[in-house]
């Protein structure tokens, strides 16, 4: 009988660009300047990225463009929600029902709290130094750049 072993190296392999921005333009927004600069129709996901944490869940928005034939794909993310839990330190008593609530932010990846969205791009045949530069000549943008993820302990929140 032949014993066969999976290495988990084999399925860590970053097949993707990640690309961060810094803007204070709304989601929809920004997509919409991505679509008019890029050569890419990115629309509003139904989905949204959830992340569990202590605090409670975060539903992080996502917008995406998929090209089938050539297997490309395009995901804009927000890296940031707030999400709102009762104080569990707060003092109640039998005849209160005022409850104290705490707004807390989660980060999708907390290495980078500073970045505004990410752009996921899979097997893109335009170089990943020219999508950043044609982004970086978007005025409402304030800046972008490419993104080492390998460093990343929080790489695995970008599997969606």
């Amino acid at each position: 009988m032949t014993v066969r072993k999976l290495s988990l190296s084999d399925f860590d392999a970053i097949d993707y660009e990640l690309i961060a921005l810094h803007t204070s333009l709304e989601d929809y927004r920004l997509a919409y300047f991505l679509n008019r600069n890029l050569p890419i129709l990115l629309s509003k996901s139904n989905e949204f990225v959830e992340f569990k944490t202590s605090n409670g869940v975060a539903f992080f928005s996502k917008f995406s463009y998929v090209k089938e034939e050539a297997d490309e794909a395009w995901t804009l993310i927000e890296n940031k929600d707030e999400v709102e839990a009762l104080d569990r330190n707060s003092v109640t008593d039998l005849f209160s029902e005022k409850h104290e609530k705490i707004t807390t932010h989660i980060y999708l990846l907390p290495e980078l709290k500073k970045v505004n969205y990410f752009l996921k791009i899979k097997n893109s045949l335009l170089d990943a130094q020219e999508i950043v530069s044609q982004l970086n000549a978007i005025t409402q943008i304030s800046t972008a750049y490419l993104v080492d993820v390998t460093p990343l302990k929080s790489k695995n929140n970008l599997i969606f």
